[in-house]
């Protein structure tokens, strides 16, 4: 009985330890490698996007050209601080669990040290005989197997504790070297941020000025429809590029299994109980409008909502985001599919919490109300299509 209990107690010991070792840990390589990647395709990006713009100034002469190029680096800027921050919180997230892992295994390093010594100390204050003696003092042959089996298993534990004692300290060097790599990394994407930041203020200031132009000169103005009547098509085009994509089978999937996971409607039974996608009044609305100061008439593929600088944007219905883009006169823009042949579009917003590829539920925040593309303070355009048609989107959301 002694010797089981000698063994529970030991094996007790290293259970812990050998439980740690074994734990589960969240994939932070993979999440880095994922967030690194989106990082640099950003980076190539608006470089792309600059080279172009360097090489167009020349023939740009209109304040609308010049504000929609700096809205698009603007816009591209946003989302790479965006996409640097939630690698640099990932980063944090590691970083404290390392630390925590590297206190753990010492305070277990410690632990095994000192029942370790206190073992040693015992036997060497109580005196020890040889295995041999032990064997042959004993009083029967019974007796002596049961020694000599024990002293194995006394011998092999002292074995497994040094062996676990010393993978422990190497363990403990390892997660500290990878907590300094973890922590210069930081430093240095902290230290881009601060460098993107201070490019970002540059460009809004530049974007200042030339909405001041735009604002005082009516040619300018008529400049600016112009380029929102381009964003228009351009939209038609990546709608129409959207509906024509492999992706959307597997995104029609995975929209599928979310609604019945959730019980939702799908979208197209849902036509005048919609929830708004952001609060503010409307201020156009969908298809032609008159410009009384202009004299024209332009066409809204959705409506405008007014609304406080920063307030939350929510995706109206749960689907997946198929794309994030900089759209001329519409600033950032935002699509969600909902499967079915429904989307829904936000444009001129800021500060975009979601990415490509996400699922979002209903009453989601996806972004912020801003002025990206607009010449008239921050609002939202919102547009629902369905079926390659564009939605009156007062008809779809609930009434208020």
């Amino acid at each position: 009985m002694v010797m089981n209990f000698r063994w529970i107690s030991f094996s007790a010991l290293l259970f812990p330890v050998l439980m740690f070792g074994q734990a589960n840990t969240r994939d932070y390589q993979r999440e880095l490698e994922h967030q690194s990647k989106a990082i640099e395709e950003l980076k190539l990006e608006i470089e792309a996007a600059r080279v172009r713009i360097r090489n167009e100034s020349e023939k740009e002469k209109s304040a609308a050209q010049r504000i929609s190029r700096l809205e698009e680096e603007i816009s591209l800027l946003s989302r790479l601080l965006k996409q640097l921050k939630r690698e640099q919180n990932t980063l944090k997230i590691e970083i404290s669990d390392l630390e925590v892992n590297i206190s753990r295994s010492e305070n277990e390093l410690e632990a095994l040290k000192m029942r370790y010594a206190g073992r040693v100390k015992h036997i060497y204050s109580k005196g020890s005989l040889s295995d041999l003696e032990r064997v042959l003092s004993s009083t029967s042959w019974r007796q002596a197997v049961y020694r000599a089996k024990f002293l194995k298993i006394i011998s092999e534990i002292d074995r497994d504790t040094q062996a676990k004692i010393q993978s422990l300290i190497k363990q403990i060097k390892q997660q500290k070297v990878n907590l300094e790599e973890k922590l210069k990394k930081s430093f240095s994407i902290q230290k881009e941020r601060e460098n993107r930041y201070a490019d970002l203020r540059q460009k809004k200031r530049a974007k200042e000025l030339e909405l001041s132009l735009i604002r005082q000169n009516k040619s300018d103005l008529a400049e600016y429809m112009k380029e929102k009547q381009e964003g228009v098509k351009q939209l038609n085009e990546i709608i129409a590029r959207i509906q024509d994509e492999k992706a959307r089978f597997e995104r029609a999937e995975r929209i599928r299994r979310q609604q019945a996971a959730l019980q939702t409607k799908k979208f197209s039974s849902l036509k005048g109980d919609l929830p708004w996608p952001a609060e503010g009044r409307v201020t156009a609305k969908f298809g032609n409008q008159w410009n009384s100061k202009l004299k024209t008439t332009t066409e809204n593929p959705g409506i405008d909502i007014k609304g406080k600088p920063g307030s939350p944007i929510r995706a109206v219905l749960g689907g997946i985001i198929t794309t994030i883009t900089y759209i001329r006169g519409y600033g950032t823009t935002i699509i969600i599919d909902h499967g079915g042949g429904f989307y829904t579009v936000y444009s001129h917003v800021t500060q975009v919490e979601t990415h490509v590829d996400s699922e979002v539920l209903a009453g989601d925040v996806i972004a912020f109300m801003g002025d990206s593309g607009s010449v008239n303070g921050s609002k939202l355009h919102f547009e629902i299509w369905g079926k390659g048609q564009k939605l009156d989107p007062e008809k779809w959301l609930a009434k208020r």
